[in-house]
């Protein structure tokens, strides 16, 4: 009795456990939204303009799953394909972990060569995606 009793205890453990683990998916998770805004007035793509020049920049970032909202905005740079340097970083609160929007007027270096500028976001679970564009200026 005792042996079939411990048997019964044993089988029902791995039972709660097959149900628990079987509730459990893998959430692979999706990549936050991020794009650049285009028109008038923004570059939103690789350039070749004069050194000292101005360019508008305009970013727009969506949360892509319910509870994943965004935490963090970064804008990085690259002066002639040297390393990643962050320039920005802005925490997301509120309303923009939802949605956020931003304009950046970056003044370009008095200079001949290649800015890179890229622009990311991260959500809560930590996943991350980003956009790039490469000035060239001459």
């Amino acid at each position: 009795m005792k042996h079939f009793l411990s048997k019964n205890i044993l089988l029902g453990a791995f039972a709660a456990l097959a149900i628990a683990f079987s509730g459990c998916e893998k959430d692979e998770g999706k990549l936050p939204d991020i794009a650049f805004k285009t028109g008038a007035g923004y570059t939103s793509a690789d350039a070749t303009l004069a050194p000292g020049a101005t360019v508008l920049v305009g970013i727009t970032a969506d949360k892509t799953e319910d509870k994943d909202v965004l935490k963090t905005f970064t804008m990085s740079v690259s002066y002639g394909g040297g390393a990643e340097i962050d320039a920005f970083t802005q925490t997301l609160t509120g309303d923009e972990g939802d949605h956020f929007e931003t304009d950046i007027p970056i003044a370009l270096r008095n200079v001949t060569g290649t800015e890179k500028y890229t622009f990311t976001v991260v959500n809560r679970d930590g996943l991350t995606n980003s956009v790039s564009l490469t000035v060239t200026t001459q």
